[in-house]
């Protein structure tokens, strides 16, 4: 029998989509949750029936009956909860960015590899139906050598810079929060790691606001294989949500797109044909189902630590670059 699982859950934005996953995996009770505004936590509470329910996370981090924890806090929150979780026995998914500077990403690494325990964030694209038959077709040859990537977060949510908590922290960057998700599956995709980065930004859409930092951004990347790759995080644009990707590939090419993506192996239009595999036909929660697996296995999940510090590490080259102004390499910690 599957080994029975208590689980805990810091944040209840997201968060309340991480209680919804664990309590659909059999063997897996969320108990306790936290949430410093006491309104949400009643309510979340109330409408999953979880009797433990905290303003302090460290009612859920050093709880010895807790097995794993969810933190889906506010990106600041992240590290210090992480580190807390860790160092009290627990397994932790963690929300990105999972830091915001390399001295927090190392304390974090050698918190969870001195702990033994096991580490994921949720960079849920990977989960796409779409993505993951691209992913097939680039592994099996499909597309020949890979010369670029664009992948782009495209979401009209600037409230949440302007009016949120994002806006209120002392530092936030829109690569980190937004861009991560399209850097970690480029490299996912590709099988390649990223060697440089070129990175600009502008503040234009929340001019005369209290918003202090770069509110769209684009880094290019220098792929290991040479493939060139560029992404964009723009939280205020005039359309709907979608993650952009498109791969030139010396043998076919892929534009996503809505309702359908677009395979071309040609210049004419003939060359051309609908993907509708289902896209992004995903939820907050469903890399829960490996990391659990991965528990009760004692195995990497699906989304190891290599590959969440290995994009934090892009992410941070990215920003140094937007601020020295130049190209920078990528060091990785991992």
């Amino acid at each position: 029998m599957s080994a029975r699982l208590r689980a805990g859950v810091v944040g209840l934005g997201v968060g309340e989509q991480h209680l919804l996953g664990y309590n659909a995996i059999e063997g897996v009770e969320v108990t306790d949750i936290c949430d410093v505004d006491p309104d949400k936590l009643r309510e979340v509470g109330d409408r999953n029936d979880v009797a433990g329910r905290h303003a302090d996370y460290r009612r859920v981090t050093e709880n010895p009956d807790i097995d794993v924890v969810s933190i889906a806090s506010h990106d600041d929150h992240h590290v210090e909860q992480a580190i807390s979780a860790f160092r009290h026995g627990k397994h932790v998914m963690l929300e990105k960015p999972v830091a915001l500077n390399r001295p927090d990403a190392e304390r974090l690494l050698r918190a969870q590899q001195d702990s033994g325990k096991l580490m994921t964030s949720n960079l849920i694209l990977r989960r796409s139906p779409r993505f993951k038959e691209l992913k097939q077709w680039i592994d099996a040859g499909d597309f020949g050598e890979i010369v670029a990537i664009e992948g782009d977060y495209i979401h009209q949510i600037l409230w949440k810079l302007t009016e949120g908590w994002r806006g209120k922290m002392d530092f936030y960057c829109v690569t980190y929060g937004g861009g991560i998700h399209l850097i970690d599956l480029m490299r996912w995709l590709i099988g390649q790691e990223v060697t440089e980065v070129t990175g600009m930004g502008n503040k234009i859409l929340t001019r005369g606001s209290d918003y202090k930092y770069d509110d769209v951004i684009m880094n290019l990347l220098r792929f290991e294989g040479g493939a060139l790759g560029r992404t964009m995080s723009n939280l205020g644009p005039q359309r709907t949500q979608i993650h952009a990707l498109a791969i030139y590939g010396t043998k076919r090419t892929f534009v996503n797109d809505k309702p359908h993506a677009k395979l071309f192996d040609g210049d004419q239009d003939e060359n051309e044909r609908a993907v509708e595999t289902p896209y992004p036909a995903i939820e907050k929660f469903d890399l829960l189902p490996d990391f659990i697996a991965a528990i009760r296995e004692d195995r990497e999940p699906n989304v190891s630590v290599r590959d969440i510090f290995r994009v934090m590490d892009v992410c941070f080259a990215c920003h140094d670059s937007l601020e020295a102004r130049r190209t920078v390499p990528v060091c990785y910690l991992i």
